[in-house]
């Protein structure tokens, strides 16, 4: 089946996406999928679409490059490109949206989300922004269009968080949740308690391309904070927003924290956690000493973990020892394969 596709953010993870695809093409030939990228949208290097499909390899190369995908002048807007997509004579139609979050709204994903259901197109996105602001509505537009909406990516880079509650826990329900769920923020905690200093500890997540040069939306909680909106939504059927989520940060000050949480054998680890149902659901994210049988003080560097509440299954963990952007990239790879499934 030919799958087009349209990028809307054409970043270092949509960008490993394309490669891959590449490097993935036997196994997307197995599900009977046929990816062709028809557009590409970006914000500072052009747009560009092409009704006979784009060489999305050589683009991910020139932009890598920072060349531009086009002229300014001649760039076609996301929604020109959707409307393009719309045109094509082709089964499937799915917008890959990877633009950076606003975190004050969850623009412009929520736009491009909308506009993608409107014209007819599946979504996949590795942005928290729908999820976090708009998860309700968004979920009840899409089935009224009959596409899916799909955002694996947005929590554990490709552990399978959402498929695997909704693929393997039927009948299952979720009373609450806990996490460790922002590599930059514990990579730098377990650094601390060996010695390193903060800058040092944050300097080596900017160079492995995990952490932003502006590191602000990691250091002040605001990713985890996005995060455990996405989860209190969709597992909670809370109706939050990461500017209600009470949150915590860490700066070079938490270093002493640290310590004093090592001093009482306890390790210090920036949490995300909600329990109940509903519209009062409170997700928060706060440094919490844990007690060394916790599996989530045992995580080292890098690593994320989450645990669900169910009932009758009791706690569940899922556990990623490595983050990193082919991690997200696999995340929307296996969105794909979901899509050519199900829809």
């Amino acid at each position: 089946m030919k799958v087009g596709m349209l990028f809307v953010g054409f970043g270092q993870v949509a960008r490993r996406f394309v490669a891959l695809m590449e490097e993935s093409r036997a196994t997307l030939a197995s599900e009977d999928i046929d990816p062709i990228v028809f557009g590409i949208v970006t914000r500072r290097h052009g747009s560009v679409y092409d009704k006979a499909g784009l060489d999305a390899v050589r683009a991910a190369q020139s932009v890598a490059k920072g060349d531009a995908l086009g002229p300014a002048s001649s760039s076609p807007s996301a929604l020109e490109c959707l409307a393009q997509l719309r045109s094509q004579s082709i089964e499937t139609r799915v917008l890959i949206e990877t633009t950076p979050l606003d975190i004050r709204s969850g623009e412009p994903a929520i736009t491009h989300v909308r506009a993608a259901f409107s014209a007819g197109a599946h979504v996949i996105t590795a942005n928290k922004g729908p999820a976090a602001f708009a998860f309700r509505t968004l979920t009840a537009e899409a089935a009224g269009a009959r596409v899916c909406f799909l955002f694996e990516g947005a929590v554990m880079d490709g552990v399978p968080v959402f498929n695997l509650v909704r693929e393997t826990m039927p009948g299952v329900e979720i009373h609450g949740f806990r996490g460790v769920v922002n590599s930059t923020t514990n990579h730098i905690l377990t650094s601390m308690a060996r010695g390193v200093p903060f800058e040092e500890a944050l300097a080596e997540m900017q160079r492995a391309g995990i952490t932003e040069a502006d590191p602000s939306h990691d250091l002040d909680g605001w990713d985890a904070a996005a995060k455990a909106a996405a989860l209190a939504n969709v597992f909670l059927d809370a109706q939050t927003t990461p500017i209600d989520v009470n949150r915590e940060g860490i700066g070079p000050e938490t270093a002493a924290r640290v310590a004093a949480a090592r001093a009482s054998g306890h390790e210090l680890k920036l949490v995300v956690r909600a329990n109940g149902r509903g519209p009062d659901v409170r997700p928060m994210v706060r440094l919490m000493a844990l007690d060394p049988s916790d599996p989530l003080a045992a995580l080292d560097g890098p690593g994320n973990a989450l645990e669900l509440d169910t009932w009758p299954l009791g706690r569940v963990v899922m556990t990623q020892r490595d983050g990193g952007l082919e991690k997200t990239a696999y995340a929307l790879l296996s969105d794909l394969i979901t899509l050519r499934r199900h829809a």
